[in-house]
């Protein structure tokens, strides 16, 4: 019995030292979430960065066929910005790029086809004429009437 008695023990003092070292840690929610969020202080300049991105490719949308002196302008200054490869300025086509998770040579080379496929397109239609996605019709407008059944009848002069 006395070697039973010091098997149990043995046991009871290796249980003790295995729970001893799986002890488990605690973390409240907070704690947990706070590693895995992202940092609010750079969210505003990712917007700001997502706003100036935007402009750029609306001006340059707008100003494909440079109608206007403005527009040509516009069109110039937005291609320069975006052909060139600075990344000091925050701003810059490339550090926006890079912020945003944007390839920068893919949204050049896209923007860049998408101009030659309108420019084309634009070339085409003018040499065939203009080009309406409507039917012209010539004529008068169709209106709804009642017909000769629900009109009086004309009196006759006499």
């Amino acid at each position: 019995m006395f070697g039973g008695v010091t098997m149990v023990n043995n046991n009871a003092i290796g249980e003790e030292h295995t729970f001893g070292t799986l002890e488990s840690d605690l973390m409240v929610p907070s704690q947990f979430f706070d590693r895995i969020k992202v940092e609010h202080s750079a969210q505003p300049e990712k917007r700001l960065m997502l706003a100036v991105m935007e402009d750029a490719i609306s001006t340059f949308q707008k100003s494909v066929f440079g109608l206007t002196r403005r527009q040509r302008r516009l069109l110039r200054e937005t291609e320069e910005w975006m052909s060139e490869a600075d990344h000091h300025w925050p701003f810059s086509f490339e550090n926006i790029c890079a912020a945003l998770d944007i390839e920068p040579a893919y949204l050049r080379r896209g923007l860049r086809d998408w101009k030659g496929t309108l420019l084309a397109q634009h070339e085409r239609a003018s040499a065939t004429g203009p080009f309406s996605p409507f039917r012209r019709v010539s004529g008068r407008r169709h209106t709804l009437s009642a017909g000769r059944a629900g009109r009086a009848p004309k009196a006759k002069a006499a």
